[in-house]
Order: structure tokens, then C-alpha cells, then sequence
């Protein structure tokens, strides 16, 4: 338990931190008269620019040429865009502007973010020759929306619930840098002597474990909860 609180503190301290550094650019965007629901709506977009980018990747590869290049660029687009998931939340309550339609529209357009980029990560790996490495992706995928699940499930009959490591910021964090790791290491290595896609395969392992892991975490924590009840 004492873990858990110690790493609930490291990543609150983390979160306090980027708030300290985007909340004068969430001003201008207020001053500017932008609602939470248009950051997240854009938000959306570069994700789905991301997933179309290793779908395109997917489409135009051919032995020997993966497209490192593209797989860069789809990590950097996937990590930018992921930032107006902290933008929308923090215009809404520093521009007064919270609202439960807001709150639903975020959560589910998350989702969709989320389908879109592991669902382009899948194709692109399907259509290189790494079927099993897609497979782990559809497994990151079920953990990634299971975690989510449980949450609304637990909130929908009164609990609180949000325990387990690999919550949304951490597998946006791991995607992003298993793309960007996979591509850099591509465009250097000499694929004979280190093949870059067990990067982004091993990062999809990753969150498909401990994504997992997490939703049944969860589950537990919403048994004991109603069992004090």
C-alpha cells in the first residue's frame, strides 16, 4: 500500500508539474475562446492523423523498407496530440467551463484516440510480416479499454476507482515512445544485426500485460469496496 501512495504522490507531483508549464498557453486558449470540447475534438484529429500515418506506412512497405521515418513521425504526432487530453481537462476548469457532457465527450472521444492509434499500430504490423506482434497489440488494446471500463462501471455504481499502474497517461507515454524508439533505432541499425520492430512490439507487451493487469486490479478494488457496504 505504501508503494502505491508513494507512486500516487510521483505522479501527482509530475502532473502539477506539466499543469506548471502548459497552464499559461490553457490562458491564451481561454482568452482566445476556445472550449475544452473543440481542444478535445483536435485532440482526436492528431491521433487519428497518427494512426493514418502507420496505416499509409503499412500500405507503402516493401522488404527492407519499413518506413522507420513514418513510424517517427507517427510517435511524435500520437505524443503532441495526446498533450490536449491535459489541455481540455485544464481550459475547462481554469476557463470555468466544466460540464457533464464535457466530461463524457472527453472519456469518449479517449477511447477512440486510443482504438485508432493501437489499431493502426496493429495493421501496420500485420502488413510487415509481424502478425504475433499484432496480436500482442490486440491485447494491449482489450487491456487499454478494460481499465477504462471498470472504472466507469465501478463510478456508475458509486465507487471510486482509480488504481493500477498503466492508466491512460502511461500507455500514451509507452506507445508514443515505443514508436519514436522503433523509428530512430530503424533509420540507425543495420537490420541484420538488430531488428527495431521488437521495440514497438515489446512496448505493446508492456501495456498489454500491465494494462491488464491493472483492469483486474481494479475489479479486486471495487470487491472489497462493496464488501464494506
Amino acid at each position: 500500500m505504501e508503494q502505491k501512495s508513494t507512486f500516487n504522490k510521483m505522479r501527482d507531483a509530475l502532473q502539477q508539474g506539466i499543469y506548471a508549464v502548459i497552464n499559461p498557453f490553457v490562458r491564451l486558449l481561454i482568452r482566445m475562446g476556445v472550449t475544452p470540447n473543440t481542444v478535445t475534438t483536435i485532440g482526436l484529429l492528431g491521433n487519428l492523423a497518427a494512426a493514418a500515418i502507420f496505416v499509409y506506412a503499412a500500405l507503402t512497405a516493401w522488404p527492407g523498407e519499413l518506413h522507420y521515418g513514418l513510424v517517427t513521425l507517427a510517435g511524435a504526432v500520437t505524443i503532441a496530440f495526446s498533450l490536449f487530453d491535459m489541455l481540455d481537462g485544464q481550459v475547462a476548469r481554469l476557463g470555468n467551463m466544466t460540464t457533464r457532457f464535457g466530461a463524457l465527450y472527453d472519456s469518449v472521444l479517449d477511447r477512440y484516440c486510443e482504438l485508432l492509434t493501437l489499431g493502426g499500430i496493429a495493421y501496420y504490423l500485420i502488413c510487415t510480416g509481424y502478425a504475433w506482434g499484432a496480436l500482442i497489440t490486440f491485447l494491449a488494446l482489450i487491456g487499454s479499454v478494460m481499465v477504462s471500463y471498470v472504472r466507469a462501471r465501478a463510478e456508475g455504481i458509486g465507487i471510486e476507482c482509480k488504481v493500477g499502474f498503466m492508466q491512460r497517461p502511461e500507455r500514451v507515454v509507452v506507445t508514443s515512445l515505443g514508436a519514436l524508439a522503433t523509428g530512430i533505432t530503424g533509420m540507425s541499425a543495420d537490420p541484420m544485426k538488430f531488428d527495431a520492430m521488437y521495440i514497438l512490439i515489446v512496448a505493446m507487451g508492456i501495456i498489454a500485460v500491465l494494462a491488464n493487469i491493472t483492469a483486474f486490479v481494479r475489479v479486486a478494488h471495487c470487491r472489497k469496496e462493496l464488501s464494506k457496504k
